[in-house]
């Protein structure tokens, strides 16, 4: 058959997305920080978009427009009048009106930050401020109190600047020693007083080095206990406290009094100077009850409420040749106004209706918690609202609920799902809760196994697997049974 090149006509039918659904789909899926941040760019960017300036008491200020900050769903894009009389021209505009309308952004912000009185409000950013110490600066702060000399603080300098995550140094002394000129036994002397700072154990070089120098700065040097970690830390993990004390010609009491000691100490001499930002959760959904019921409320703090610029828009509808491309500007940017305000009020209006869907499903963990989680999957609420699964998705995608059993995640309350006796599916967080419990009051001498608590599991008509009770107690951090076990407790 010989190749040839044509033309040829067909009909097809292909989703094509707007900029304008992109920005939607976008909004949608934004946690409320980053949507506090896109419309604060907006409001720079775009001329005809401004925030409402509410007047005292909550209420809009009498000489502003009426215009709704957010408006109805079923509202269609603003449409640009032509029809304007002659006093109307750009030549002619009230510009005292524009100055009064405008300068309520900055010069307002300031009059009214300068007649507050000190201690009415919420503190100044400045005050609220706060700057964790970083385990290198407490390094420093100590290298530079010691009595080394100058030469050794520089090479100490380069210790600390060569610890891990956890506190362990990451270079050999022989790469020490090359990189600041010095002899081992200089390097050596520095890093020993540097293993001396708080926290003590720092700069080590393994596990076993930092609890050594711990047992030492506890004057437990030559004890049994330096010794196991000395010669059998691996046998140590174990816990076969029987075979160690032949081995040693100890009692198997006396390996645990000493293993006791061993885990008072701090393998991870860097803990509690992570620099890990905390970042304070603000809920974008609040539930309460009001009488029997359960009500979803929006939390709208923090989320300027937007108009469509009114002097804006009387501008993009002069007329005149000589303005018909600042004219098409300022169309553009008033479409592009009216849509966002219209796309965060569908993004809201789609939070809401998810999350009333959610607890329709989730109304007994409101009342009892956890416990009381049903599985679910996003086709639920998807079905539930006429909605698609990927629209629920997003919709659910960082968003924060807080609810009478505290602050949870909206993905927390899709979980899935394990057989019941009763014909009924048990959530896996459900199943997780119980797994906590029996193992929190299990005997420690004698801790149950994967096995054991999945027959336990099966008494309470719960079908469960022993990998899948394995694969849970390690998602929550639960050890097993051989390192759970504590042979000899004390009275």
């Amino acid at each position: 058959m010989a190749l040839e090149i044509r033309q040829v006509q067909k009909l097809a039918q292909q989703l094509v997305m707007t900029p304008q659904l992109q920005q939607a789909i976008k909004l949608l899926q934004l946690s409320r920080i980053e949507l506090e941040e896109m419309i604060a760019q907006e409001l720079q960017e775009n001329p005809a978009l401004e925030e409402e300036i509410a007047a005292e008491g909550g209420e809009k200020a009498e000489d502003e427009p009426k215009n709704d900050a957010v408006p109805p769903e079923s509202a269609p894009e603003p449409e640009i009048s032509r029809e304007l009389s002659a006093t109307d021209k750009i030549g002619t505009l009230d510009w005292q009106e524009y100055i009064e309308s405008h300068s309520n952004s900055i010069h307002g912000s300031l009059t009214a930050e300068a007649t507050r009185d000190d201690n009415d409000g919420p503190p100044s950013l400045e005050n609220t401020l706060s700057k964790s110490v970083s385990l290198e600066d407490h390094l420093i702060w100590q290298l530079r109190l010691s009595g080394l000399t100058d030469r050794e603080k520089s090479i100490g300098a380069y210790i600390i600047g060569n610890l891990d995550g956890n506190g362990y140094l990451e270079v050999s002394l022989e790469e020490i020693c090359q990189a600041t000129d010095a002899e081992p036994p200089e390097a050596e002397r520095v890093l020993k007083e540097i293993q001396r700072f708080d926290p003590i154990g720092v700069a080590a070089r393994d596990l076993r080095e930092c609890l050594l120098i711990q047992l030492e700065s506890l004057s437990l040097e030559g004890t049994l206990a330096a010794r196991l970690v000395s010669d059998h830390l691996a046998q140590l993990e174990t816990r076969r406290y029987e075979k160690l004390a032949r081995e040693l010609g100890v009692t198997a009491e006396e390996i645990d009094e000493a293993a006791r000691v061993i885990a008072s100490l701090q393998p991870k001499p860097a803990q509690g100077f992570e620099q890990e930002e905390v970042h304070t959760i603000i809920p974008d959904v609040g539930i309460e009850k009001v009488g029997d019921k359960y009500e979803v409320f929006l939390n709208d703090e923090g989320i300027p409420r937007l108009r469509v610029s009114s002097l804006y828009r009387r501008l993009a509808t002069h007329e005149g040749g000589e303005e018909a491309e600042a004219r098409q500007y300022l169309q553009e940017k008033v479409r592009a106004a009216a849509w966002l305000i219209k796309s965060i009020h569908q993004r809201q209006q789609t939070l809401f209706r998810v999350t009333q869907s959610i607890f329709k499903f989730q109304n007994d963990f409101l009342e009892y918690g956890v416990s009381q989680l049903k599985p679910m999957v996003l086709r639920d609420v998807a079905e539930d609202i006429g909605m698609h699964e990927s629209t629920v998705s997003r919709a659910t995608a960082n968003k924060y609920v807080h609810t009478p059993q505290g602050l949870f995640e909206l993905k927390f309350f899709f979980q899935s799902g394990l057989k019941a006796g009763n014909g009924e599916d048990v959530a896996s967080e459900t199943v997780k809760v119980k797994i906590r419990g029996i193992i929190s009051g299990e005997d420690p001498r004698k801790p149950h196994s994967d096995q054991h608590i999945a027959g336990l599991l099966s008494k309470e008509a719960i079908d469960i697997a022993r990998r899948t009770v394995a694969k849970y107690r390690e998602a929550m951090g639960i050890l097993p049974s051989s390192k759970r076990r504590q042979r000899y407790l004390r009275k």
